[in-house]
C-alpha cells in the first residue's frame, strides 16, 4: 500500500516545481513510511510514498520500463500479477524486478489505456507516457483505493488524498455548497464531487487522460446486469453454491499474498468470519486476529459490543485474538487527528473503533483481511428487506399511501414516520438513498434556512445510477446504486483512511471484480429470501463457520453513540455552538441548538445528526479556518529523484 500523487503542467514548456513535488509527498507520508520517489521530466512529476508488501527489496518507485520512456507510480496490489508477468514476458518484455508495480508498466506498453482490463486487484496509479506527453490515471473497478484530481487553468493535480492537492499554490481550499447539501443527507459526499470546489474524485472502474492540454475521463467496467437463464444449469443453486465457494477460496487465496505479517479483522459477524475460515482452510497456520468494542458502561455500550462472537470465530480457527477496548475519553481525543485522515467530512462513527483496531493491530501486522463488501453484493443489510416491502406496498396500492403524509404531520407523527408514509408512496427510484442516512430533508432545509425553496441534488445522484440499472430486480437496482455510492465514499474511503493512518493495507477479497460479478448473476431468492440476507453465503459457509455465527442477523459496526455524545458534555456543545463555529457561519444556530437540547434532554434521539455537524465543524476548523492545527507526518530521511529532466525542477 502507497500514497502517489503529481502534477502535470499545461504549457509543455513550463516546469514543476520540485518543492511543491515533496510537500505533496510529505503530505501523504502516512501512507509510504518505508520509501519515496520522485520524477521531474519538465512539465509532469511524479510522487511516490511507499509501504512494502511485495518484493520489499527491489520495488522502489517509480517504475520504468526497459528504454525509461514510460514510468509508473502505483497504490495498491495487482493480484494477478505473476500470472500477467509471464504473459508479457512472452511478448517480448523484460522485467528487472518481482513487484507488481512493474506488470503495470509493460501492460501499458503492450495494450495503451486498456491495460486496465487486464488487471486484477486495488490499484490506483499514475503513468507518464514520455514520448506522448500524456498522463494516465486509472483507479481500480470497485474503488477499493482513492484517486483525486484538481483541474485549474495552469495545470493538472493528483494524489491519493486531498491533503496532497492542498498543497498546490493553485488549488483553493473552498468549501463546495453543494457537497454541503449532499453531506447532510447522506453523511459522506458522492463522486465525482469532494467537499472542496475544484476538487474531484476519479470514479470507481474509471480512468483519466491528460495529453495535449485536455483532459478526457471515461468508465472501462460497470457491474453486469446479464441474468442467468433460469433454465440453464448455470442457474440451479447448487451450481451457484459451488461456484461461489471456489470462486470465494480464489479470492482469499490470492489476498494472502504478502511478504509481511498478515492478520484478520474480526466483527463478530458472518463475513469477517468467513474470509478467516477459507483463509485457515487455505493456508493450513493460525492467523492474528483482531477485534473492537467498548468498555461496557453502559446499556447501550454493552449491546455494542461483538466481543463474545468475535472469540467464538477466533477460537474455532485457533486465533491468536487481540480484543481492543475503547473508553468514552478515546472518542474525543482521536477526533481532530481522525478528521485530518479523512480529508473531507464523512460522518460514520465507526471510523473511531476502526482507527484504534488499526492502530493496535499495525503493531503484529502490516497486512489485515476483512469482510468489507459482502453486505453489498450478497444483499446484506436490513434496509434491503424493508425497501422490499416498502415496494410490494407501493404496488399493492398503487402509490396512494404517500397522501396521508400531510395527515400525518398535522396528527403529530414524528419525522421518522412522516418520512415512513412518503416512502410507500414512491417507486424505488424515488425511495431509495442508500445504506446512509443523516437529515431528514426538512430538518436540513430548515438547518439550511431555505424551508420554502428544497433542493433536488440527492435525487440527481442517484437518478443516473438507478438509470444505469433499469428493467433490474428491485434488489439487484439497490444492490447497484450502493455499489456505486455508499460502498466507494462512504465504508472502503473510512477504510482506506483509518487503516493508513496507522501505515496498514487492508485488503477486501469479497470485492474482487470476478466475485462481484458472479453475484451480480446471482437470483435475488439467493441473496434476500423469508427476511434473510445473504442466503449464498450462509449456505456456502454451513459448516465451516459456527452456526450461531450463521444464524445472527446483521448487526453493521455498532457504535454507542448517543451515550458518547451526552458524555462528551460541553465538549460538542461548546464546538458548535461557539462564536467562531462554522455551524453558526452556515446553518441557523437556533436549529442546531434545538437538536443539541432535544438530545440531551432526551425527547429525541439526534445522534447522527449531531455527529455529522461536529465532523463537519472539525473539518472546517482543520483545513478551512486553520482552528484546529493537526501536525503531518514528515520523512526524516533523503529523497530519491529520478527522470532526466530532474535538474529543471524549481
Amino acid at each position: 500500500m502507497c500514497g502517489i500523487a503529481g502534477i502535470v503542467e499545461l504549457d509543455p514548456n513550463a516546469r514543476v516545481s520540485r518543492h511543491v513535488l515533496e510537500s505533496m509527498a510529505e503530505s501523504i507520508a502516512h501512507r509510504g513510511p518505508d520509501d519515496d520517489g520522485f520524477l521531474i521530466d519538465g512539465n509532469a512529476g511524479l510522487a511516490h510514498r511507499r509501504l512494502s508488501i511485495i518484493d520489499v527489496a527491489g520495488g522502489s518507485q517509480p517504475v520504468w520500463n526497459e528504454d525509461r520512456s514510460v514510468a509508473v507510480v502505483f497504490n495498491g496490489e495487482i493480484y494477478n500479477y505473476a500470472e500477467l508477468t509471464d504473459r508479457l514476458e512472452g511478448l517480448g518484455h523484460r522485467f528487472v524486478t518481482r513487484s507488481d508495480t512493474e506488470a503495470i508498466v509493460h501492460g501499458y506498453e503492450q495494450y495503451g489505456a486498456d491495460v486496465v482490463d487486464h488487471l486484477r486487484g486495488m490499484f490506483a496509479f499514475a503513468i507518464w507516457d514520455r514520448p506522448r506527453r500524456r498522463l494516465l490515471l486509472a483507479r481500480d473497478r470497485l474503488g477499493i483505493k482513492p484517486l483525486y484530481f484538481a483541474r485549474t487553468q495552469r495545470l493538472l493535480a493528483f494524489g491519493s488524498e486531498i491533503k496532497a492537492l492542498l498543497e498546490v499554490p493553485e488549488v483553493p481550499r473552498e468549501l463546495d455548497p453543494e457537497a454541503l447539501d449532499l453531506y447532510l443527507s447522506l453523511r459522506y459526499v458522492p463522486a465525482p464531487r469532494t467537499m472542496y470546489r475544484g476538487i474531484e474524485k476519479l470514479e470507481p472502474g474509471h480512468v483519466l487522460v491528460c495529453e495535449n492540454r485536455q483532459v478526457t475521463v471515461r468508465r472501462y467496467w460497470d457491474v453486469p446486469h446479464r441474468r442467468l437463464d433460469s433454465a440453464s444449469p448455470q442457474a440451479h443453486p447448487s451450481v451457484l453454491r459451488r461456484r461461489f465457494a471456489e470462486l470465494l477460496d480464489e479470492c482469499v487465496d490470492m489476498h494472502l499474498m504478502s511478504e509481511v505479517p498478515l492478520g484478520v479483522f474480526l466483527s463478530g459477524g458472518l463475513d469477517s468470519t468467513a474470509v478467516l475460515a477459507v483463509a485457515d482452510k487455505i493456508a493450513g497456520r493460525p492467523f492474528r486476529t483482531f477485534t473492537v468494542g467498548y468498555e461496557p458502561t453502559s446499556a447501550e455500550a454493552l449491546a455494542a459490543n461483538e466481543f463474545t462472537y468475535a472469540r467464538l470465530a477466533a477460537e474455532s480457527f485457533r486465533a491468536e485474538h487481540t480484543e481492543v477496548t475503547l473508553a468514552d475519553a478515546d472518542f474525543a481525543s482521536a477526533l481532530p487527528e481522525l478528521v485530518w485522515h479523512l480529508d473531507e467530512p464523512l460522518s460514520d462513527p465507526a471510523c473511531v473503533p476502526l482507527f484504534y483496531v488499526s492502530r493496535r493491530s499495525r503493531e503484529d501486522v502490516t497486512v489485515v483481511l476483512s469482510g468489507e463488501g459482502a453486505d453489498e453484493i450478497l444483499g446484506g443489510y436490513g434496509i434491503y428487506r424493508r425497501m422490499l416491502d416498502l415496494e410490494s406496498a407501493y404496488r399493492w396500492t398503487g402509490g396512494r399511501l404517500g397522501a396521508l403524509a400531510p395527515l400525518a404531520a398535522r396528527l403529530g407523527a414524528g419525522e421518522r414516520a412522516q418520512q415512513a408514509i412518503r416512502l410507500a408512496g414512491k417507486p424505488l427510484e424515488r425511495r431509495y438513498r442508500g445504506v446512509a442516512r443523516s437529515f431528514f430533508p426538512e430538518t436540513k432545509n430548515r438547518l439550511l434556512g431555505r424551508a420554502a425553496r428544497p433542493t433536488n441534488l440527492v435525487d440527481e445522484v442517484f437518478a443516473r445510477h438507478f438509470e444505469a440499472c433499469a428493467g433490474a430486480p428491485a434488489l439487484d437496482r439497490m444492490l447497484y446504486v450502493d455499489l456505486k455510492t455508499w460502498l466507494p465514499d462512504e465504508l472502503l474511503m473510512k477504510a482506506d483512511r483509518m487503516t493508513m493512518a496507522s501505515s496498514q493495507e487492508l485488503r477486501v477479497p469479497f470485492l474482487d471484480h470476478r466475485l462481484v460479478e458472479l453475484a451480480a448473476e446471482v437470483p435475488p431468492s439467493l441473496k434476500v429470501q423469508n427476511g434473510t440476507g445473504k442466503v449464498l453465503l450462509r449456505e456456502v459457509m454451513a459448516g465451516r463457520v459456527p452456526g450461531a455465527i450463521i444464524e445472527r442477523t446483521k448487526k453493521g459496526f455498532p457504535v454507542p453513540t448517543a451515550t458518547l455524545l451526552r458524555r462528551l458534555g460541553s465538549y460538542g456543545r461548546d464546538l458548535l455552538l461557539g462564536p467562531r463555529s462554522a455551524c453558526r457561519a452556515n446553518f441557523d444556530i437556533a436549529v442546531v441548538e434545538n437538536l443539541l437540547s432535544a438530545h440531551d434532554s432526551g425527547s429525541g434521539r439526534f445522534d447522527q445528526e449531531i455527529w455529522s455537524l461536529l465532523i463537519f465543524e472539525l473539518w472546517h476548523g482543520v483545513f478551512l479556518d486553520g482552528r484546529f492545527g493537526v501536525a503531518a507526518p514528515r520523512p526524516q530521511r533523503e529523497t530519491r529523484f529520478a527522470g532526466a529532466a530532474t535538474a529543471a525542477g524549481a
